[in-house]
C-alpha cells in the first residue's frame, strides 16, 4: 500500500441533488429537488447519466426522490465522513481538513497539525470559505457489492441527519448497519433563513413498505447467510479503517477540482473575481482552466 495515499472506497456512480449549469460565460451551481445518479464520466453538457438512474425512474415517479441503498460498512463514521474542509480555489486541492478539535493543515513548510476550531472561530477558515463537507458511499442496487455510489455535501442538514441516522440504525440493529435494508430520502423545509422558500437535505430511512422491526430481521438473516458464506465484515471494516488513514486527505486533486466547482464556486467576499485580481475582471473557472490544459495538451501530443 502507498504510504501517503488514502485508500477509500470503489466508486461506480455519484449520487447529486443538483447540477453545475453555464450563466453569463459562469458554470455556477443549481439545485434541484430530486436525486440524479450519474456515472463518473463528464461530457461538455456535464455528468452522463448512470443507467441505474432511468431504471429507478421507471421503477417509481419521474422525480426521484427516494433510492433503496445498503451501507458498505458497520461503522457509521466509515460510511459517512465528515470534516470541516478549506479547498484551494485555484489549484482544487484540500488545504486544511479539521474535525472541530485539530486540523490537518497545508502550509509552504508541509502538512501540520494544528487546533480546529471550527470554521466559526478560526481566523484562516472564515477568511478562506471553510465549510462542513461530508462523502457517504453506499451500495445501490446487487451488480456490485463492493462497488459504491458517493454523494458529497456541505448541507449542515445533511451531514446532521445522516450522521444521526447511521448511529441510530447501527445501535437498534444490534450493530448490523451493513445488512439494514435502507433508502435515502430527499426531505424539504423551510426556514427564515431560506426566506420561507423550501430547501432540501438527504435522509435517510427503511426502505418504503417496511418497518424497523421487520428490516431489523431481514439484517439478521442477511447476516448469518454472509457469515455462513465466510463473509467477514469485521475484517471489511478493518481493511477500510486502515485504507482511510493511509492519506493526510481523502480527495485526490482530481476529485477535488469537481467538487470545488460545485460546492466552493467563488472564493468569499470576492464576487466570483480571483483574490487579487483587478476590479471587473472575473476569474474564470477551475473546470475552464481545466478545459483549457487539456486542450493544450492534446495539441501538444503527437
Amino acid at each position: 500500500m502507498l504510504k501517503g495515499l488514502s485508500i477509500t472506497p470503489p466508486v461506480i456512480g455519484r449520487i447529486s441533488i443538483g447540477r453545475v449549469v453555464e450563466k453569463n460565460g459562469k458554470r455556477l451551481p443549481e439545485k434541484d429537488d430530486q436525486f440524479t445518479l450519474t456515472s463518473q464520466v463528464q461530457n461538455r453538457e456535464g455528468w452522463v447519466l448512470h443507467p441505474l438512474d432511468e431504471a429507478l425512474r421507471k421503477a417509481g415517479s419521474s422525480k426521484l426522490r427516494a433510492i433503496p441503498v445498503r451501507m458498505l460498512f458497520n461503522d457509521p463514521n466509515l460510511n459517512l465522513r465528515a470534516e470541516y474542509t478549506l479547498f484551494d480555489r485555484e489549484t482544487g486541492r484540500p488545504v486544511c481538513v479539521g474535525n472541530g478539535e485539530t486540523c490537518k493543515r497545508m502550509g509552504s513548510d508541509g502538512l501540520a497539525t494544528l487546533p480546529c476550531p471550527s470554521p466559526d472561530g478560526c481566523g484562516f477558515g472564515k477568511a478562506s470559505g471553510c465549510k462542513p463537507y461530508g462523502r457517504l458511499n453506499v451500495v445501490i442496487g446487487d451488480d456490485d457489492e463492493l462497488g459504491s455510489f458517493i454523494f458529497r455535501t456541505t448541507s449542515y442538514n445533511s451531514i446532521r441527519t445522516l450522521a444521526a441516522r447511521l448511529h441510530y440504525f447501527g445501535a437498534v440493529s444490534g450493530g448490523l448497519l451493513a445488512c439494514l435494508p435502507l433508502e435515502l430520502k430527499l426531505r424539504g423545509k423551510s426556514t427564515t433563513q431560506s426566506y420561507r422558500s423550501a430547501i432540501y437535505y438527504v435522509d435517510l430511512g427503511i426502505r418504503a413498505g417496511s418497518t424497523l422491526e421487520a428490516a431489523i430481521g431481514e439484517a439478521k438473516e442477511l447476516d448469518a447467510r454472509r457469515r455462513l458464506s465466510g463473509f467477514d465484515q469485521t475484517a471489511l471494516d478493518d481493511a477500510a479503517r486502515r485504507g482511510f488513514g493511509n492519506g493526510a486527505f481523502e480527495d485526490s486533486d482530481e476529485e477535488s477540482a469537481a467538487v470545488v466547482e460545485e460546492f466552493f464556486p467563488e472564493a468569499p467576499g470576492t464576487g466570483g473575481a480571483r483574490p487579487g485580481a483587478e476590479a471587473g475582471i472575473v476569474a474564470p473557472s477551475l473546470r475552464n482552466k481545466l478545459d483549457r490544459k487539456a486542450e493544450a495538451l492534446a495539441e501538444e501530443a503527437p
